[in-house]
């Protein structure tokens, strides 16, 4: 949707402990309003079962009918781990159980992923992550049957409270995940914060560094922009200096 004020509207499904609303905001021109909904509340840790519940379809169905009350152009699922953990298979699924509940077009994090991947040509990749053991070897098991190969990978091993993780530690990981084989690095999880290191480690290890918010981001502004039929500027240190949204969003 495009309202009287020119806004290109994007819906995003977050899981409920989503705390950086800021950083999808941020990825963003001034020309698109995002409308966030949330899953319901689940206690359990960051682990795979918490994962595989992010993915369920009822959930899913309820959270994009509900924003789609504001007609957004796109919707997108906020959620790297709730969208590989059953595979290509399941993140598709997702997609489909989106567009099935009436969002114009959809992407999850992981397909965003692959898109961006597709996009940059890059083959050999680099992983880090903020998960434990489990869930990083899941993302490995993702990238290897989407055709990629992970080089190397490198985790926190937390299941609780990502979002707390400072920056210090965020670049010390993508430094340790990093390999001379590697074309690119992913650091996955949206609620890990990484807006303010991307460019600076791009420029430091000569190779593009593409987090889960902004391959999301990224995604659902280029199918934002294909429905709406309107074109986006993007403005700002984002696109001028980090690789993916150099590119444009409409490309």
């Amino acid at each position: 949707m495009t309202d009287e004020v020119g806004q290109i509207g994007i819906g995003m499904v977050c899981p409920f402990d989503m705390a950086l609303d800021r950083e999808l905001w941020r990825w963003m021109p001034d020309s698109v309003s995002l409308h966030i909904t949330r899953t319901p509340y689940l206690p359990h840790p960051v682990d795979v079962e918490l994962c595989s519940e992010l993915a369920d379809h009822a959930t899913i169905d309820q959270a994009v009918r509900s924003v789609m009350a504001v007609r957004p152009s796109a919707v997108g699922y906020a959620c790297a781990s709730g969208s590989f953990v059953r595979g290509m298979a399941g993140a598709s699924a997702i997609s489909t159980c989106m567009r099935m509940a009436g969002a114009p077009a959809a992407v999850t994090t992981s397909e965003a992923l692959l898109r961006a991947l597709d996009a940059m040509d890059l083959g050999r990749i680099a992983v880090a992550t903020p998960y434990v053991t489990a869930l990083t070897d899941l993302l490995c098991d993702y990238l290897a049957e989407s055709g990629r190969s992970v080089v190397s990978q490198a985790g926190l091993g937390r299941d609780h409270d990502i979002w707390t993780i400072p920056y210090g530690v965020t670049c010390d990981l993508i430094r340790a995940a990093d390999s001379d084989d590697a074309d690119a690095v992913f650091v996955s999880c949206t609620n890990l914060p990484t807006y303010d290191v991307l460019a600076m480690l791009e420029h430091e290890l000569g190779k593009p560094v593409l987090s889960a918010n902004q391959v999301t981001a990224w995604a659902s502004l280029q199918d934002a922009v294909r429905v709406s039929e309107r074109p986006t500027v993007a403005t700002g240190y984002t696109f001028a200096e980090q690789s993916l949204f150099a590119r444009g969003s409409a490309a």
